[in-house]
């Protein structure tokens, strides 16, 4: 007896849910060391504090869930599929560049690295290849799908580290000072 497509896809849509398991893991790798790190790696990445860096992580974060949440909520709409999966690539590429081109270019721990190869490479991988499998992506749609989702976050992240900046300087300093 062959399952049914309901099973078959809740299945599927249930592999989803360890990416932002390991997303959450990977950016906390990220929040807790890389902003000391840049200010070694200036060649990789400019120089950022921690609680602009934070701020910027949670936000991103926040968004890999949204992403997965709405995929899964909305299995049947195509351009939610896509940012999901755009998502899972951009992060694959992640783990290449910039942590491990750093690590090798820098020969310097870039931190992000283990839980970008070893949970985020075959997570992503696996539910990538599932879905490719199954018919719910093609291969030119994980490619332009990572590259938009990429250009995205490379042109949100920037914001995001002068938003948490400012918000710091106005109102982590003055709750500070009371």
């Amino acid at each position: 007896m062959t399952p049914s497509w309901f099973w078959w896809k809740t299945m599927i849509t249930t592999l989803w849910i360890f990416f932002p398991l390991a997303i959450t893991l990977h950016n906390l790798e990220e929040a807790l060391w890389l902003p000391r790190w840049s200010h070694h790696a200036k060649r990789f990445h400019p120089p950022v504090e921690q609680n602009e860096f934070v701020f910027a992580v949670i936000v991103v974060t926040l968004l890999a869930y949204l992403s997965t949440f709405l995929a899964m909520a909305f299995p049947s709409v195509f351009i939610l599929r896509l940012i999901f999966f755009g998502v899972l690539g951009m992060m694959i590429l992640n783990a290449f560049v910039p942590h491990l081109a750093a690590t090798i270019v820098l020969r310097r721990y870039c931190p992000g690295l283990v839980t970008a190869l070893f949970l985020m490479v075959p997570v992503n991988s696996v539910i990538l290849y599932q879905a490719i499998v199954d018919g719910l992506l093609q291969w030119l749609e994980l490619g332009l799908s990572t590259l938009v989702v990429a250009a995205f976050a490379v042109a949100l992240l920037p914001f995001l580290f002068r938003l948490g900046k400012l918000i710091e300087t106005r109102f982590l300093t003055d709750l500070r000072t009371k």
